[in-house]
Parts: structure tokens; C-alpha cells; sequence
């Protein structure tokens, strides 16, 4: 069996505030991107919950205090010369803002041009046109219209799907999309959505999605990653996260989600009036703001529990709940076999299951 596409062990990443206090933004991450049939992974939560740090050590540029980050079995901070090349143009980036992305001097085929003689040098002009043309094909865009032009010449739509096209120049394995749609018009996310779709259907291309918008992670994506606080609290398949959702930080976030129907009344938002306050007993990093807390709560950090809606949530509501399978005898969508599943039950971990087999649910377009 091929070692897995992108790796994360034991994750733990901190960032110093003032002289002597650390911040952790990541603690004991686990995850695995397949290196089979191609899947999107969502990483969600809200603002400081370590999705875009999770990112950055995914794509290399940060490196973890603890723990590693593998690629095709290889530590990635290990990565040199020829290893280190290969890794940039297999693993490629999308970031939030489109705008920052492109130097305004330049026409935005720029970009295109110095991707390809980076990383695959020795084409001539009509080589570089073709592949170009092609790329921007694939995303639905016309070369005439986009090339030659400054980058305040385009909509942030048309950015972002340009910034698609220049990860797609390489064909890389995966993309680690930062926020992707969150600066672009309500009436262009669902073009890049597709866009993105149609890289993992077509060209079988693994995606990392990072993001806060549950509405539209639903859209694409296979399995989610809930964070809080640098933990994963929940993990699964897509449909049964969000359909049945586990873990009382899931829950409120769904619940806070608006509905378009002006009878129904918007919950209130979490209360954040302790969010900021610190684990230092060691507990439950949400016990203040959770609806559910209790004294058992405070005496340790909650590991991921399997759950009656086959999926993992940090909480110790699921402690005495069904540690095995579903009753279905097929295989598990995230961790393999039903016996391996019966296996890691019985010690559950800070291991997030949503990237560990090849299978997915049903393929989902854009509303």
C-alpha cells in the first residue's frame, strides 16, 4: 500500500504573545489525506481555531513544535533540493484575497508565466501559450479575455478562478484552499465552488478547504474537520456532521447558521463572555462556554469518541455511547475496515478520521 498522500502526527504548533506567554494554536492534530480516489476535506470553525495555521504547516511553511508533517511518507521539514521542489509543485496553495495574490505592474498572465518557468522550465513560448490556454480552459475561462489584463481589470471571481488555473498549470496532487470564496460576490461562489469540484472529479485532484462557512462546505466536500481552540471536537463524513451533529460546539454553530424565512428567529450567537478563558486544570477547552458542562468536564481534555451517528467528537456526552461500527457490514468511510474501526474505539484519540480511507459519500454539485 502507497503511504499516504499528506500526513499529520501528533501536530502541536504555539506562538509567542509578549515575552514569556505562548499561545497554542494546534494541539495534537492528526490527519490524513489518502493517496487513492481523489476527496475534499473541509477544516472548519471559527475565527482563531488553528484552521489557516493547520494550513500553513500542511503546506510546509511553518514547521511544528511538536509532531510531523509527512508527505508520501517523507517529513517535510526534512525536504531538500529536488524533494523540496517536488513537494511545492505537488502541494499548491489558494489563499483569501485574490487581490493580494497578483504584483499590480504586472498582467496577471504573469503569475502563469513564472509558475511554469519555475517549475517546469525548458518550454518554449508556444509550449507556455498552450499550457496556459489549457489551464484557464479548464476553470471555464476565456484566454482572450484574461490575458493581458492588470489585475484591477478583473473581478475578485475572476482572480480567484485565475489562481486556480495557476495551481492547475502544475497538476498537483493537492490544493489547501485558505478561505477561497470569502471575499468573493454571493453570486460568483458557486462558480468557484464548482471549479473545485469539478478538480477533484475530473482531474482527480485532493483538496484541502479551509474555511468558516458551513453552507458552503457542504456544497463540496466529503468529510469536515471542526476545530475549537487548535482541538479537533469533531470529525466525519460530511452529511452526518452537519445532519446529526455530535459535540455541543457543533451544534451551536449550526444553529447559528441564518435561514432564509423571516418567521424563524435567529438563535443567539455562543456566548463568548469566557471564551477567551484558559484550560489551566487541564479540562475541556470549551467547558465555559458549553450548555452541556459538567464536573467530569474539567478533569481532563475529552479524546474523540465514536458516536451513535458513526462519526468522532471530543465530548464525554459520548463516553459510555456505542464505541464500534454502524450495524451496516460495509466498510467504514474514514478508517478503513469495520474491525479497524472496532479496533481504535476501544482507544479512542486526538486523531481526526475524516481523511483516513479512500471512500466518500454520494457526489454532491452546487446548489
Amino acid at each position: 500500500m502507497s503511504a499516504d498522500l499528506l500526513e499529520l502526527r501528533g501536530v502541536h504548533k504555539s506562538f509567542s504573545r509578549g515575552f514569556r506567554k505562548r499561545v497554542d494554536a494546534l494541539q495534537g492534530i492528526d490527519l490524513r489525506v489518502g493517496a487513492g480516489e481523489a476527496q475534499i476535506i473541509t477544516i472548519a470553525g471559527e475565527s482563531g481555531s488553528g484552521k489557516s495555521t493547520l494550513g500553513m504547516l500542511a503546506l510546509g511553511f511553518l514547521t511544528p513544535d511538536v509532531g510531523e508533517v509527512r508527505f508520501r511518507g517523507r517529513d517535510v521539514g526534512q525536504l531538500r533540493g529536488r524533494s523540496l521542489r517536488e513537494f511545492r509543485r505537488s502541494v499548491q496553495a489558494i489563499f483569501q484575497n485574490p487581490f493580494s495574490a497578483f504584483n499590480p505592474f504586472y498582467p496577471v498572465d504573469h503569475v502563469l508565466r513564472l509558475t511554469l518557468r519555475n517549475f517546469a522550465p525548458g518550454q518554449d513560448r508556444a509550449g507556455e501559450e498552450a499550457g496556459i490556454s489549457d489551464a484557464l480552459g479548464a476553470l471555464h475561462l476565456n484566454p482572450d479575455v484574461i490575458l493581458g489584463k492588470h489585475p484591477h481589470q478583473l473581478s475578485g471571481g475572476q482572480l480567484q478562478r485565475v489562481m486556480l488555473a495557476r495551481a492547475f498549470l502544475l497538476r498537483p496532487e493537492l490544493i489547501i484552499a485558505d478561505e477561497p470564496v470569502s471575499m468573493i460576490d454571493a453570486s460568483l461562489r458557486a462558480v468557484v465552488l464548482a471549479n473545485m469540484l469539478e478538480l477533484r472529479e475530473r482531474h482527480g485532484i485532493s483538496q484541502l478547504y479551509i474555511t468558516h462557512d458551513l453552507s458552503t462546505a457542504r456544497q463540496i466536500s466529503d468529510s469536515i474537520l471542526i476545530l475549537y481552540r487548535g482541538r479537533v471536537v469533531e470529525a466525519g463524513s460530511m452529511d452526518q456532521v452537519l445532519d446529526s451533529p455530535q459535540h455541543p460546539y457543533t451544534q451551536l454553530l449550526i444553529q447559528a447558521i441564518p435561514q432564509a424565512d423571516p418567521t424563524k428567529r435567529w438563535l443567539a450567537p455562543l456566548d463568548r463572555q469566557h471564551g477567551e478563558a484558559a484550560d489551566a486544570d487541564g479540562g475541556c477547552p470549551f467547558y465555559q462556554r458549553c450548555p452541556q458542562r459538567m464536573e467530569r468536564c474539567l478533569a481532563a481534555v475529552p479524546p474523540l469518541y465514536a458516536t451513535p451517528a458513526d462519526t468522532r467528537a471530543a465530548c464525554f456526552l459520548h463516553e459510555t455511547g456505542p464505541a464500534g461500527p454502524p450495524s451496516s457490514t460495509t466498510a467504514h468511510p474514514f478508517t478503513g475496515t469495520q474491525a479497524q474501526v472496532e479496533d481504535d474505539a476501544g482507544a479512542p484519540g486526538n486523531q481526526a478520521p475524516g481523511a483516513t480511507d479512500h471512500g466518500r459519500p454520494a457526489d454532491r454539485g452546487p446548489a
